[in-house]
């Protein structure tokens, strides 16, 4: 990615890459029957479709309307071969830090230990009718950009927006989200300011 787009909203930067692979597989996709494209983000299935776009995405617009295709969306969880093309075929997420131990049947990808550490740290059961009652509508309405996947409370800043797992106040289980994008091979070690955009963009 060029530093500018490295610099775009999570959306735009999803869309960057469909258009991408379109630009790359141009010659067997342009007039052909209606194909499907797989997505992991949820709103790209709306974001085309919204009246509100910014200038950026008007032209990325016109450039997607010469094709015949429609987008489905399939979780990050059952979408295991493509997020595997994505994984440093010489990194071992076993191998965590030089102090810990993680077992061999969790050796899915380097995200195992990080959601067992949340998993096991997040428990935040949704509040009863009455209790929402009692607050301020400020509160109600920051109250519904969070939500229960499963074991793991996640949140968004808008409709638009991926959901980002909470991280509560647990300094072992930041410390560990800090080495993973920071320290270990496939975080590439990216400078201070880099490594706190990569950690927002997943994490609250």
């Amino acid at each position: 990615m060029k530093p500018a787009e490295k610099n775009y909203p999570v959306h735009d930067k999803e869309l960057l890459a469909m258009r991408y692979a379109l630009i790359k597989f141009r010659v067997y996709l342009l007039g052909e029957q209606t194909f499907a494209v797989y997505t992991d983000h949820a709103s790209l299935r709306t974001a085309m479709k919204s009246p509100h776009l910014s200038q950026r995405m008007a032209r990325w617009l016109s450039f997607f309307a010469e094709y015949n295709f429609v987008v489905h969306y399939k979780p990050g969880k059952n979408n295991i071969l493509a997020d595997a093309l994505s994984r440093r075929p010489d990194y071992d997420p076993r191998r965590l830090t030089r102090h810990q131990d993680i077992p061999d049947d969790d050796d899915d990808d380097c995200a195992t230990c990080v959601t067992l550490g949340i998993n096991a740290t997040v428990s935040s059961p949704v509040l009863p009718l009455h209790t929402l009652a009692k607050l301020t509508r400020p509160t109600r309405d920051a109250i519904t950009r969070y939500d229960l996947d499963g074991d793991l409370l996640t949140y968004v800043i808008d409709t638009f927006d991926t959901p980002r797992v909470v991280i509560p106040a647990d300094d072992d289980l930041r410390a560990r989200l800090v080495h993973e994008y920071h320290d270990a091979p496939a975080g590439g070690h990216l400078g201070r300011e880099k490594t706190f955009a990569a950690l927002s963009r997943d994490f609250f």
